[in-house]
């Protein structure tokens, strides 16, 4: 194998399929990077056994010639050493070949690298994935809908099936839910230009994989094509190929949580409360889970104060655009508070309150496809 490859996209390339190689594998060649060259490019591979990255290099694209002199071929690198020697590369181009005794050289400029690699051949071969249920949806579309509810994935393995965001299609409808038992992020938006009608609702991705798809996908307006079968989602970009496992189990029902009627409906400006919030939380933070407290007062201002005995207090009155229904006193955590806001993505936002002890809804007041839903904290 032999072929010479801007630096650049080779590095951009390996660091891509990095997001999937661990050290800490039970199958050792999945700690190495698989490297392939045939006529039309150069693929890359990575893979845990959870998620498998390919990242493809064409030879050329739109007039850019990226890799030249191919001699086609295969071989598997150590990731350990592979990424950082392409970075520290002095020139823009790489030349890189191997020998029959899976020798590698690594050249650029005047500098010479020679890796031991592994036969490509041992490398297990990432599952071809046909599926009946495939969809396709823009880019910067999907980063908006992990970017809204992934936050909100538990992280404790004692439910491990609540590490992941459901995913599911009902009546042409797309909806990303994700929820840790104390807080609820979800995200709907409707298919359009969909070919075939498909629908399913027992679709969980690790949180994990979305959180890494998300670094890898650059903002575009193109679609990206995702593919799901029983075990496992297939993420299909021009020169990406994203294959993530799904979590086994049955996700909860969620939509009996979100309460039907509100009592207290407050309507504010998201980064104003957000700013208090954060503010009162300052001093917050020295019991476990930073909890501040709303009070709305009478007219159109609602108090946040954020109190911790041995340090101090804090208490700020927020305008509001409008308060309805009853007054209210009720304390939560300031984290899962701000993560909401961020998340809503809207200037002005609705909070739709049901009593002190039960939980809230944060909406952006011009788009209903953002949800977001918080458990209170007792305070005594």
């Amino acid at each position: 194998m032999k072929f010479i490859i801007q630096r650049e996209q080779l590095m951009e390339s390996v660091q891509n399929v990095m997001k999937a190689i661990s050290s800490r594998t039970t199958i050792p060649i999945l700690t190495g990077m698989k490297l392939e060259a045939g006529e039309q490019g150069v693929k890359l591979t990575g893979s845990d056994s959870d998620i498998s990255i390919e990242s493809f290099i064409p030879a050329e694209e739109d007039g850019i010639v990226y890799v030249e002199q191919i001699e086609p071929g295969s071989i598997v690198l150590q990731a350990k050493y592979f990424p950082d020697i392409v970075r520290k590369l002095p020139q823009n181009t790489v030349e890189i070949e191997t020998d029959d005794h899976r020798n590698v050289t690594i050249r650029s400029g005047s500098a010479e690298f020679h890796l031991n690699g592994q036969d490509a051949e041992e490398y297990p071969q990432l599952p071809q994935l046909h599926a009946e249920d495939s969809f396709e949806l823009p880019i910067d579309l999907l980063k908006n809908l992990i970017r809204q509810t992934v936050f909100a994935v538990s992280t404790s393995e004692t439910r491990p099936i609540l590490t992941g965001v459901n995913v599911k299609i009902e009546d042409g409808i797309l909806q990303f839910t994700a929820t840790d038992s104390h807080r609820l992020a979800s995200r709907k938006l409707p298919l359009e230009n969909q070919e075939t009608e498909i629908s399913f609702n027992h679709v969980v991705i690790p949180g994990k994989s979305l959180t890494e798809l998300n670094k890898i996908l650059a903002d575009s307006e193109q679609t990206i094509e995702i593919s799901v079968t029983d075990n496992q989602i297939l993420f299909r970009t021009k020169n990406l190929y994203f294959l993530s496992r799904l979590l086994d189990g049955n996700y909860p029902e969620t939509s009996r949580l979100i309460p039907d009627e509100s009592k207290t409906v407050v309507t504010i400006d998201a980064k104003e409360l957000l700013q208090s919030i954060d503010r009162a939380s300052l001093l917050a933070r020295e019991n476990r889970n930073n909890v501040v407290r709303l009070i709305t007062k009478g007219g159109e201002q609602i108090e946040i104060n954020g109190n911790s005995p041995e340090v101090g207090n804090v208490v700020e009155e927020v305008a509001a655009e409008s308060i309805e229904g009853e007054e209210l006193k009720i304390s939560f955590s300031a984290k899962y508070m701000m993560d909401a806001l961020k998340a809503v993505g809207s200037d002005q936002v609705k909070v739709e309150f049901t009593g002190a002890m039960r939980p809230f809804l944060i909406r952006a007041i011009d788009n209903d496809q953002v949800l977001q839903l918080i458990l209170p904290v007792r305070t005594y």
